[in-house]
């Protein structure tokens, strides 16, 4: 199978670039090897290549959710309503970079960032704000954050009770996947062993107090927008989920107990055969894994259940209304290949935040999908076509020789210490760069068919006033809060950190004693230090 950079296969055939290279994978004796039985089977059957439900979308459509957050949390409220009142189905909360760091508003290091890149949320206060008036009981909330996940789900769950909502009956889902920020991302906090305590606190606390709730959301997509292929995505993201589960079976939770609440979170690029492989490669790899290497006896345990978005990085600046047509065709392949759940990016992305407008006609994109282009109606549009049968086998195995390389590494850790995969991704995104230079790979307003001159369009502003509202909110919280109340709760955080205890229950007494999401990382990072990244070159 070829790169995603327009290289050579083993049959000679330029194979999914994207750009016009040929597929020649259209007749049965290109799926040698390949058993229907064993390989395809039938939609809600193992190893669901076809879909984890027999019905798919013609029982139950996916779930239409449209990422946000900005500014304050009175802002960011009226945007998700506002959403909510145009169809979707889900609220998707993007936190600001302070927050996602563990940093308070009024920290030197957030000067500049309050609100930037998602909502502000300091305290139990800004988080009963974000939520007034969305019905918890009845709307499932995903929220992406993870070295400050386990605060975050206890600022919800502790709304959640202020309300009367019963805890156990709330769904949604954290990310909470901190591997991919030392991979990927970099919005890690604490060193590996101390973060991937707090994902399996979380795990653990969930199946006792939030068992319809998701305790990790493994995201392979931050993985695709720092360079990697289709393939690459794959075998990191379940890397990182086998980690996980091991993490976990450490701790004495049984692979029964947690596995049916992991979901995963992957990319939607624009080559669209590919894509749509590689979603059915990963659903049966995952199904393999689980009952071959972990013995997991709950088909539940063996559904790959996952969140798709459409790819922010092929969005382009330059006639940022062509974007719309990827974004449709990202779409439109993340559907194909079974998603559960689906965000689409706005056309003007590559420039700033998303307007409302923006957001609605990409909302509006889903809903022509699903309600018009009549591809919900069968179950598996897709299934037993030569090129996609291939496609998802080739990529089923190079995800598995990059899995065999990392188990021989000694696992996702060490290969993350020793800079292997952080690399990998690296010389992908040089290739792709390269490429696109090159004029080898093309890309429509940008190395062909550019306008010299072309109006930008209007852009989402954030008003710098906010940070000043923000900072001047939480001074008030401090102020007003029974300090010695506070101080005692995250002194609780503290000194559960430095025994075997389970976290959750301490963080939960914090956020209600108003203590800050700052201070509680702070309390973390007295007993477990910070993380210093390897450099890779």
């Amino acid at each position: 199978m070829k790169s995603p950079h327009g290289k050579k296969s083993k049959g000679g055939a330029v194979a999914g670039s994207g750009n016009g290279g040929e597929r020649s994978f259209d007749r049965p004796e290109d799926l040698s090897g390949w058993s229907a039985e064993r390989d395809l089977g039938l939609p809600g059957e193992y190893p669901f290549t076809r879909g984890i439900y027999s019905g798919q979308y013609r029982s139950r459509l996916w779930t239409m959710r449209q990422y946000a957050g900005f500014g304050s949390a009175r802002e960011s409220n009226a945007r998700y309503r506002y959403l909510l009142s145009q169809g979707t189905t889900g609220i998707s909360v993007a936190f600001d970079l302070p927050t996602q760091i563990g940093l308070d508003s009024d920290h030197p290091l957030a000067h500049g960032e309050v609100g930037r890149v998602g909502v502000a949320i300091d305290s139990i206060d800004d988080m009963e704000v974000l939520l007034e008036g969305i019905p918890l009981d009845r709307i499932s909330t995903s929220m992406t954050i993870n070295a400050t996940a386990a605060i975050l789900l206890a600022l919800y769950f502790a709304v959640a009770e202020k309300r009367g909502n019963d805890v156990r009956k709330l769904s949604g889902t954290v990310q909470n996947d901190i591997l991919k920020e030392y991979i990927a991302r970099g919005t890690y906090i604490f060193p590996p062993e101390a973060a991937m305590r707090l994902v399996t606190d979380v795990f653990a606390f969930c199946r006792e107090h939030a068992p319809d709730w998701n305790t990790i959301s493994i995201s392979g997509y931050h993985i695709r927008e720092a360079g990697a292929t289709a393939a690459q995505e794959l075998a990191f993201t379940f890397a990182n989920a086998i980690a996980y589960v091991e993490a976990a079976a450490a701790c004495g939770l049984a692979v029964d107990e947690i596995a049916p609440r992991f979901s995963f979170f992957l990319a939607a690029h624009n080559d669209l055969l590919e894509e749509v492989a590689k979603f059915r490669a990963a659903r049966r790899l995952w199904a393999r894994i689980m009952r071959e290497r972990f013995r997991a006896k709950d088909p539940r345990s063996w559904m790959f259940r996952f969140h798709t978005q459409t790819a922010g990085s092929t969005l382009a600046a330059q006639q940022p209304h062509v974007n719309i047509i990827r974004v449709t065709l990202q779409a439109l392949a993340a559907v194909l290949g079974g998603t559960q759940s689906l965000h689409t990016n706005s056309r003007d992305e590559a420039l700033a935040l998303p307007h409302e407008d923006s957001a609605l006609l990409a909302l509006r994109t889903q809903q022509i999908i699903a309600y018009e282009s009549g591809v919900p109606d069968t179950v598996d549009p897709v299934g037993g076509s030569y090129t996609i049968e291939r496609l998802t086998s080739e990529l089923e195995e190079a995800a598995k020789a990059y899995l065999n390389k990392i188990h021989d590494m000694g696992g996702v850790l060490a290969a993350i210490r020793k800079g292997y995969i952080q690399r990998e991704i690296q010389q992908s995104a040089f290739e792709y760069q390269r490429a696109i230079e090159a004029e080898e790979r093309k890309v429509v307003g940008v190395n062909c068919y550019a306008e010299k001159s072309a109006p930008l369009p209007s852009i989402f502003r954030i008003d710098p006033q906010i940070e000043h509202e923000q900072v001047e909110r939480l001074r008030a919280l401090r102020a007003g809060r029974d300090a010695a109340r506070a101080a005692q709760a995250f002194a609780g955080v503290e000194a559960a950190a430095k025994s075997s205890q389970n976290l959750m229950p301490a963080i939960l007494d914090a956020v209600k004693a108003q203590a800050t999401v700052g201070e509680i990382s702070d309390a973390l990072r007295r007993v477990f230090g910070n993380y210093q990244e390897t450099v890779v070159i």
